[in-house]
This record gives structure tokens, sequence and C-alpha cells, in this order.
């Protein structure tokens, strides 16, 4: 990801901009959902009357948090995996599970990609009960975060295709 003088090629800037930029969608969406649910926890004790709609924004905060940040997962090879086959000796038969496991979670984030896709393209005229949110707002940052997967599961793909050497575990993985 360096060329010989040991900076960054562009590429890696590029990727980590758009990491940087995930991070923070994630990290807004955290801070939205944590401020909204005190607000709900607030509204209880006191003697006005609740607002509806910071109920419904911190589960659409939820959903953008979840799947903003997806690709970075990805990328730091830190998403929830099954890692059984990790104990296997032969590194080109490892070498080739983790190579097919990257190219499913690719096309499966391109599938969501593609259904987030058609949910902004047909629910734009519906509207959120409470916030009057158009639903295409909704699905924007699904579509992003599952494009951001399918890119980076290729990616992940050819990294673990060329890679010489086998996975290790992390220091927060117990190794088989």
């Amino acid at each position: 990801m360096s060329d010989s003088a040991g900076a960054p090629t562009r590429w890696a800037r590029v990727v980590t901009l758009v990491t940087r930029v995930e991070l923070a969608i994630g990290a807004a969406a955290l801070v939205v959902v944590f401020l909204l649910v005190l607000v709900q926890a607030a509204q209880r004790y006191l003697p006005v009357s609740g607002w509806p709609w910071t109920g419904e924004l911190a589960r659409f905060a939820l959903v953008w948090l979840t799947v903003s940040v997806a690709g970075v997962l990805v990328t730091t090879d830190s998403h929830i995996a099954l890692q059984l086959v990790d104990g296997i000796k032969n590194p080109a038969v490892l070498r080739a599970v983790r190579v097919v496991a990257a190219l499913v979670v690719a096309l499966v984030g391109a599938a969501f990609a593609v259904e987030a896709w058609d949910l902004m393209a047909s629910q734009g005229r519906l509207k959120s009960p409470s916030l009057r949110m158009p639903l295409t707002w909704l699905y924007f940052f699904p579509f992003l975060g599952f494009a951001s997967t399918a890119v980076r599961g290729v990616a992940a793909a050819i990294g673990f295709a060329r890679s010489p050497k086998p996975p290790r575990a992390t220091p927060g993985e117990v190794a088989a």
C-alpha cells in the first residue's frame, strides 16, 4: 500500500478518507441514538407531552449506525466470523477459504446495496409517520454501507489471495 519511498499511495489515502467518513457517520449515529434515548427517558418523568419523533429517529439512527460501519469491519477483519477453519495447517486451503468467504461477503453486500437502491427508487413518495422524512433518506446510508461492504469484500478477497502468509489471530481473538 505504499510506494518505494514509504509514502502512502493515492489508493491508501482514499481508503483512509472513506474509512474516516464511515466512522464519522457511525459515531454521529451513535451519539444521536444516545441523546434521543436520554430524551425519551426524561420525557417519561416530565409533565410535558412526549415527542413521538424521538423514538422513530433513534431507530433510524440505529440502522444507519449498523450498516454505515459494515465496510470498515470488513476491511479491518473485525466483523463477526466463524473462524473454524483457521486451525487448518495447509496455508493454500486456508487462503482459499478466506478468499471464498470474502467473496461471499462482497456478494451479499452487493445484493443488499441493489435492494437498498431499489428501495430508494421505489419509496420516494412514502414518508415516515412522525418525522415525515422521505424514506429515500432512510435507505441512503444502508445503500452506502452495503456498497462499501461489497467493494471492501472484493478488496479483502484480492488481499487474501495475494498474501504470502496465512492470517494469524489478532490479540482479541482466540487462536485454534
